[in-house]
């Protein structure tokens, strides 16, 4: 068996066609309608009014904070089980991170513990939607309310998740979104805020671009426009949207072939003793953006497994090391080893497996199998 990569990025002749059509009309690249009719797309699938597109999901986490007017001397509610940029984004705005412990089922915030973090200086909930599992996010929305809190939902992984048929990134004041490489759809670089907020929409296309009033195509037009607030250079180029529109036309097709891979795990998996496969609650719908199992021991024998897969050509990786014990946020914001017991437990256990639309029935069989062999060894 040849190797079996983490991910592989699905496209087809159309996301060819889509970025051909904007670098043949020689003009435009930056900004074009390519841009509104992919906020178009993207909004209407999300079930929310406001979609703007952004470079990354980072910048949209830093764009969204910014809008809600989040800053020095507030705390923003985090989990320490996601990439490192949910965390920094309450650092970029001045904001400090704080840490509550995740479930073990979604992996997502726990909202007992949230609640037990939320103090005088607390000003937003942001939590992850790990994985394409939608969180807990109908118990932290009404945490969220009877706090007076604002919710972010940084849905970077999980576009197209849901509860009851309701979208995840829905559910807040506001979300985010990311189309890098490994995502469900992908741009190869790209994020989108969401919002039902007009003011909050309006808010965020100042600080994307340069705190600038646009009234009109500034490359078009002779008019003066006023800088009216700090902004940064977040925009998405129109290429990049191209792409999105295109990738956004089989997204049902490409979730459909990720949850049919990960039925293929999970019962080749779920018969393996010390194996703990995805669960899923009744009424959430899960998109596989990773398939992740748990080893029920925490003794270093998913760490051993890893090695066992890479020795047979199979990639893993860990998703998520906790971010609370990564250097930075040890030597620079003091945190350390103990802070959150059931998050470091729940990291040392977990290991994601290849997961893409194109992985053949074949090549799970593999995976499935070096796993029972080197369990029926442990």
């Amino acid at each position: 068996m040849e190797n079996i990569p983490l991910f592989k990025i699905y496209w087809d002749e159309r996301d060819l066609e889509r970025v051909n059509a904007v670098i043949r009309k020689g003009m435009y690249w930056a900004i074009g309608p390519e841009i509104k009719e992919f906020e178009s797309v993207v909004a209407q699938f999300n079930q929310v009014k406001y979609a703007l597109a952004v470079n990354s999901g980072t910048s949209a986490l830093h764009v969204i904070l910014a809008a809600h007017g989040i800053g020095k001397g507030d705390e923003v509610i985090v989990p320490s089980f996601t990439f490192i940029a949910t965390t920094n984004a309450p650092l970029f705005v001045g904001a400090k991170p704080v840490f509550a412990e995740i479930e073990n089922k979604t992996y997502g915030l726990d909202p007992e513990d949230v609640e037990r973090k939320i103090t005088a200086r607390t000003k937003a909930i942001l939590p992850v939607h790990v994985g394409g599992s939608p969180c807990n996010i109908q118990d932290l929305a009404t945490i969220a309310r009877k706090h007076n809190l604002i919710l972010i939902e940084d849905a970077a992984e999980s576009i197209g998740a849901s509860i009851n048929n309701k979208k995840v990134g829905s559910f807040g004041d506001s979300a985010i979104l990311s189309f890098c490489g490994p995502k469900i759809v992908t741009t190869g670089e790209g994020g989108v805020v969401l919002t039902n907020s007009r003011d909050l929409y309006e808010k965020a296309r100042l600080i994307y671009n340069h705190g600038r009033v646009e009234t009109t195509d500034y490359f078009s037009s002779t008019e003066q426009m006023q800088y009216v607030t700090l902004g940064y250079n977040f925009r998405m180029s129109t290429m990049t949207a191209a792409l999105g529109i295109a990738q956004m036309e089989k997204i049902d097709d490409i979730i459909r072939m990720r949850r049919q891979n990960a039925e293929r795990y999970t019962n080749g998996l779920s018969k393996i003793p010390g194996i703990i496969t995805p669960t899923i609650s009744n009424g959430y719908f899960q998109v596989y953006q990773i398939y992740t199992i748990r080893l029920e021991a925490a003794d270093g024998t998913r760490d051993r497994l890893k090695n066992h897969l890479a020795r047979h050509g199979i990639m893993s990786k860990v998703y998520f090391d906790p971010v609370h014990l990564t250097k930075f946020y040890r030597e620079q914001l003091g945190h350390k080893e103990g802070e959150l017991p059931e998050t470091e437990k729940i990291s040392k256990q977990v290991l994601t497996l290849p997961m893409y639309p194109e992985l053949k029935r074949e090549e799970i069989d593999y995976i499935v199998k070096q796993i029972a062999d080197f369990m029926k060894n442990e």
